[in-house]
């Protein structure tokens, strides 16, 4: 009997499989497998020293396929039969970090595109609080002063979505689903890519490649960053790149931290020549307290929580793995393959 595990009762209540994932697993079990889903909890979103528990240590001993937020190193080197990982999460995290795994046969494919809908709409959300000056409503509201003069300065960029123009550095499933979104309130989308010969989405008026990103960044209102962490996109938007920006632009970022240069990033709003920014992700998380983005009002924060949808995302979590687990079993090509050289 082949030997499936599930392990996704997160710690995080944002994040904790709904029983009734579990029971659509069981109904969708393929002929031949044995499926065992781990009752304790997970803390690997968490990033908890603890390590995995032993039911699951115990379950993957056998296991050909293991579903999980990530790969917990201790996990696959306990697993003696492992041949698939399904990761929950969009990346790769520190799964390519194990070299058996990197360098193996053990196939890998994560959650690329589940997360879009939820993200995108952070994303949308974000930069109209910017643009319509909600930051500026809040900062008077906290002084109780009513001051409708302070929207039509020049300095509070008060703006409508169609006439910015946005430029999203990665246009994969995260990415197209932002471009949609930007391009159906009549935004102009341009998009940067490794491979712009794989097409250009649906709302995106061009896809280039990476190279041109100096040229496009001088035309960007609102730059969202959506790319996976690469050696080539890590530092990408560095204290020269973030002076090419307009004045008045708006820094996106839900990908990963160290994308951007936080410290450039803060010394450009201080000074007021950038609009502000959207941040979900950090170099450093929890974002260290004495942060300068933290003091200043042009900056939307949230905890690395834009992709949480409790909902529609274990709708589209499930139906990705199940589909995923049938092909597998078949020989059939999987989604979400991750090229392990590339690392995505």
């Amino acid at each position: 009997m082949r030997r499936a595990v599930i392990d996704l009762r997160s710690t995080s209540p944002a994040f904790r499989m709904p029983d009734a994932v579990a029971e659509r697993l069981r109904a969708e079990t393929p002929a031949g497998w044995e499926l065992v889903v781990v009752g304790e909890d997970n803390d690997a979103l968490e990033g908890s020293p603890r390590g995995p528990g032993p039911e699951a240590m115990a379950a993957v001993a056998d296991a050909e396929v293991y579903f999980g937020w990530g790969m917990p190193a201790p996990l696959f080197h306990a697993a003696r039969q492992l041949r698939w990982v399904q990761s929950a999460l969009a990346g790769t995290g520190a799964v390519l970090a194990i070299p058996e795994l990197r360098d193996g046969p053990c196939l890998f494919t994560n959650g690329a595109g589940i997360y879009g809908p939820p993200i995108a709409e952070t994303v949308l959300a974000g930069v109209l609080h910017l643009t319509r000056g909600l930051d500026i409503a809040e900062a008077l509201r906290a002084e109780r002063r009513w001051e409708p003069s302070r929207f039509g300065r020049s300095d509070a960029w008060v703006r409508e979505i169609g006439e910015l123009r946005v430029l999203v550095i990665g246009t994969g499933g995260l990415g197209a689903e932002i471009g949609a979104r930007f391009a159906a309130l009549g935004a102009a989308v341009a998009g940067l890519r490794r491979r712009p010969g794989r097409g250009c989405p649906t709302g995106f008026t061009r896809v280039s490649a990476l190279d041109v990103i100096d040229r496009e960044l001088a035309e960007a209102d609102v730059v969202v960053l959506a790319a996976a962490l690469t050696g080539e996109t890590r530092n990408l938007l560095d204290a020269r790149r973030l002076a090419l920006l307009p004045e008045g632009a708006i820094v996106v970022n839900v990908s990963r931290g160290t994308m951007v240069d936080e410290d450039a990033l803060a010394a450009e709003l201080v000074r007021g020549r950038l609009r502000g920014a959207v941040l979900d992700v950090f170099a450093r998380e929890p974002l260290a307290p004495e942060s300068p983005l933290w003091q200043l009002r042009q900056v939307v924060i949230t905890p690395h929580v834009s992709g949480v949808s409790p909902r529609r995302l274990w709708d589209r979590l499930t139906a990705l793995f199940v589909s995923n687990w049938h092909a597998y079993a078949a020989g059939q090509p999987m989604r979400n393959l991750v090229d392990k050289a590339t690392g995505y």
